[in-house]
């Protein structure tokens, strides 16, 4: 349950920081960038020492991973 739920978490987040980063391609793409965002933020947060213990602890972290992980294919795919 956890994996699937993650999964449906994740896919959330990378469409609403594809909506905050005005990130070009469609919501498939925003997606998976958002599953991967996810996993992404939960590393850079541990990096400073932050755990989330709730869901909204899990979103914050997502939405951060997934605008970075937005950023850097934007960055090497050269769109804006």
């Amino acid at each position: 349950m956890g994996l699937i739920l993650g999964l449906v978490i994740g896919g959330v987040i990378g469409w609403l920081a594809g909506q905050i980063m005005n990130a070009p391609g469609g919501i498939i793409r925003n997606v998976i960038l958002g599953i991967v965002g996810g996993f992404v933020g939960s590393l850079v947060f541990g990096f400073f020492g932050f755990k989330s213990a709730n869901i909204i602890g899990d979103l914050i972290s997502g939405l951060v991973g997934s605008c970075i992980v937005i950023a850097i294919v934007a960055a090497i795919t050269g769109k804006k």
